[in-house]
């Protein structure tokens, strides 16, 4: 790895200072933050200014905010990104420290589609491929995904009289069971599927969302009856939460700090 320029390091780190707060802030704001002389930090701010990094705040003398550069290298960021591609990169190291079958999903109608797949490396494993589609209602991923639906949006998608399909007897049929489900997820943020679509896989799924926090996706990991347990499904809660948001993250969301 090369070495890293110091003054470049410098300005990342200002530019980073707008990221939270108001999106405003003085040079003695960020002298007090960042511990840097006066001087050093005057000449960065020009300088960041000069090439449109940062634009003086109308009314506000002596205070910045973002410019149009860094939206524009975002929004070029942004046109870049690839969720399947990015889905596939998360879901390999899920899987690398778990061990178990790992998928990226996404909602279209009522049926979830797997767009990124990564294999567990045990003989007994679940059994799918990216670009299935499943009844959302039965697997992990689809139901964080319904949970995410705007309650209109949901009831339009899965009337009272929705006709919901059984794909193992512990799939969910009733409508209105469904939505109580659904909003148990949406209070918890990890959904969890019971053998519902294969009688011999347990699920946990959680939410991908891309910078405006709109959920796009989940992702879920699979593990097989033999290797379920209550105590290990609490660490790939949590492991699939943290997966999620790596891929979250990748989309451009922020977490809330």
């Amino acid at each position: 790895m090369g070495r890293l320029v110091p003054a470049v390091t410098r300005a990342l780190d200002i530019l980073e200072l707008f990221l939270d707060g108001d999106g405003t802030l003085s040079a003695p704001d960020i002298v007090r933050r960042l511990q840097l002389p006066r001087t050093t930090v005057h000449e960065l701010v020009t300088t960041l200014a000069a090439r449109q990094y940062l634009v003086p705040v109308p009314g506000q003398p002596g205070r910045y905010r973002l410019g149009v550069r860094p939206y524009q290298l975002g929004a070029r960021y942004a046109e870049q990104l690839d969720l399947a591609a990015e889905g596939q990169q998360v879901a390999r190291a899920v899987a690398e420290t778990c061990d178990e079958t790992v998928h990226v999903a996404i909602l279209e109608g009522t049926d979830v589609i797997y767009i990124a797949k990564v294999d567990s490396t045990h003989a007994v494993r679940m059994v799918s491929a990216a670009g299935r589609r499943l009844p959302a209602h039965c697997t992990s991923v689809g139901k964080m995904l319904l949970a995410s639906l705007p309650q209109q949006e949901l009831a339009a998608r899965v009337p009272d009289d929705a006709e919901l399909v059984a794909m193992t007897p512990n799939s969910i049929t009733d409508p209105a069971a469904l939505r109580e489900t659904l909003a148990e997820i949406r209070q918890r943020g990890i959904a969890v599927e019971s053998r519902e679509s294969n009688p011999d896989v347990s699920c946990v799924a959680a939410p991908v969302r891309d910078r405006t926090g709109q959920v796009v996706a989940a992702l879920s990991i699979s593990v097989p009856m033999i290797r379920w347990s209550e105590e290990r499904r609490g660490e790939l809660e949590q492991l699939a939460a943290k997966g999620a948001a790596e891929l979250s993250e990748r989309l451009g969301h922020r977490s809330a700090v």
